[in-house]
Parts: structure tokens; C-alpha cells; sequence
């Protein structure tokens, strides 16, 4: 494993590549939007700045990463040499299938095919590929640089040599690859969404209020951030989108989503990614919305 492909230079795409050229991987960071990949290595020099700043990274550390990174709009030129693809696109099923099926007729023969969703399944991704034995997930915690869980999923006839080869990588980034099996939104998000989903009912229902919900789970449970702060975070449509395949696939009415966040969704409050969730972040930072009442 030497040269590494990104797809997607989102929070999470251009946090993979981060991690991976900082380890000293070769990558080749693919988008659709050169504006986006602009923008995505402006983030990830921001974020070695910081890290240099707190003395965790040197100055060579931060040029050698920066170096390793080059940006592609064609995903055929990017991932010509790869030897492990990491897909880190919009969390949309069709989307990624059709990425899938495009990298398995581009990609050489022995090179690995990792997907970061949160909640698809690692087994149909597979199947839409003439090599499911070198498919895997490789689902990466917000933010990639800080968070050391790396979720390994194995599909139905994902090779325990691709297994392997994936739990090694993920050491060598100097993470904590866990071994999940292959059903809807692994163990991350099917513990993590009922729970955002129940704080936003409680919010629904009047129980409390934003920051009194997000209070009591930080002080009186330890969590760094309250769940409707880390909804705002993740994005409202990928909660929401996230909830959908654990009903739909676990078919128990606790996976259903709540209106309101079905509501929000469809109005375009999405969180920290449009400015306005459960919190204002137009001006860069959190602010609590007084004036709006999340009330039915």
C-alpha cells in the first residue's frame, strides 16, 4: 500500500486524505469541483497549522503532507496507480454504486475498494463489482484527524486477506480498527442516530429545550458534545438519511425518524453545512436560536 485514492473531498474526504499523507501515503484526491478541491486542501493545511501550533506536528511534517496530496477532477486519473480506493462521496446508495461499479472497470485488478458510509451495506456495494472479495468498509470518525476508531466492515465475500491488509493500513495511521459485522449502520450509527433521533423527539415533544437537552447529556453523561449539537455537525440530511436505512432495513418503529427532523430536512436547515440547524452557525461559531420554536 503506497498510493492511496480519495473520492470526495468533503469533511470526511479531505480528512482521509489528511491522515493518509501525513502517514506518508501518495494521494491522489478526486472531486467532481475543483473549487471544492481548492477549498478542501485550504482546510487541511488550517488543520496542520493547528497541530503545528500545539507542537504535534514539525514544519517538514507539515510541507511532506501537503506534498503528498495532489488533486484530480477524473476519477480514471486518480486512480490509475492506486493501490486502495477509499470512497468518501455524498451518503446516497445510487451514488455510490454507480462509483463502485466505475472503479471496478478502472482500477487495476489487486486494488482494494473501500467505502466510508455510515450505514450502506459493505455486501451490496460489493456485488455491483466483479472483485466483492477486495471490497470493504472503511468507516473514519469526525473529525478524521482527532478520531482514532476506524470501523473495518467485512462483506459476505470480502476476503479475510483484504480484511487483513485493512486492519494493517489503519494501524499504520496510527488508528484503532474494530472488526464489524456487515448489517445496517454497523454499530457507530445504529447506537449513535436512535439516540440524536430521541434527543430531537424530546425536543419535539416539549420536553426541554436545544441547550438544555444538549446540557444534561454533556454534564450529566460525559458526552464532549451535546446530540443535537453533533446532529448540527454531521449534517441533519445524513441523520436523516442514516435513520431511513435503519428503518427500512431493521423495520422497528424506534428507528423511525422524527417529523421535525424530516421537517427540518426538507426546509434546508441542515446543520453547520447550511448555517442553520438546531443552532446558527452563520457566524462561524454556535450561536442558540431563540426566535424559532421546534415545537409541533
Amino acid at each position: 500500500m503506497k498510493n492511496i485514492a480519495v473520492i470526495g473531498s468533503g469533511t470526511m474526504g479531505n480528512g482521509i486524505s489528511h491522515v493518509f499523507a501525513q502517514n506518508g501515503y501518495k494521494v491522489s484526491m478526486i472531486d467532481i469541483d475543483q473549487n471544492a478541491l481548492d477549498k478542501a486542501l485550504k482546510t487541511i493545511e488550517k488543520n496542520l497549522d493547528r497541530l503545528l501550533k500545539k507542537e504535534k506536528i514539525t514544519e517538514e511534517i507539515k510541507k511532506s503532507t501537503l506534498e503528498n496530496i495532489t488533486t484530480y477532477t477524473k476519477i480514471s486519473d486518480g486512480v490509475v496507480d492506486a493501490d486502495l480506493v477509499v470512497e468518501a462521496a455524498t451518503e446516497n446508495e445510487k451514488i455510490k454504486l454507480s462509483i463502485f461499479k466505475e472503479l471496478d472497470s478502472i482500477c487495476k485488478p489487486e486494488t482494494i475498494l473501500a467505502t466510508n458510509t455510515s450505514s450502506i451495506s459493505i455486501t451490496k456495494i460489493g456485488a455491483v463489482t466483479n472483485r466483492p472479495d477486495k471490497v470493504i468498509g472503511m468507516h473514519f470518525m469526525n473529525p478524521v484527524p482527532m478520531m482514532r476508531l476506524v470501523e473495518i466492515i467485512k462483506g459476505y465475500k470480502t476476503s479475510n486477506e483484504t480484511l487483513n491488509t485493512i486492519f494493517e493500513t489503519a494501524k499504520s495511521l496510527k488508528k484503532v480498527p474494530v472488526e464489524v459485522n456487515d448489517y445496517a449502520g454497523f454499530v457507530a450509527n445504529r447506537i449513535l442516530m436512535p439516540m440524536i433521533n430521541e434527543a430531537i423527539i424530546t425536543l419535539h415533544e416539549g420536553v426541554a429545550g436545544v441547550e438544555e437537552i444538549d446540557t444534561v447529556m454533556k454534564l450529566g453523561m460525559a458526552h464532549p458534545m451535546g446530540p443535537l449539537q453533533l446532529a448540527d455537525f454531521i449534517g441533519l440530511d445524513v441523520c436523516l438519511f442514516i435513520m431511513q436505512v435503519l428503518y427500512k432495513d431493521l423495520g422497528k418503529d424506534k428507528y423511525a425518524p422524527d417529523p421535525l427532523l424530516v421537517n427540518m430536512v426538507n426546509s434546508g436547515n441542515l446543520g453547520v453545512k447550511s448555517g442553520e440547524g438546531f443552532y446558527s452557525w452563520t457566524h462561524g461559531t454556535k450561536e442558540l436560536i431563540v426566535s424559532k420554536s421546534f415545537k409541533k
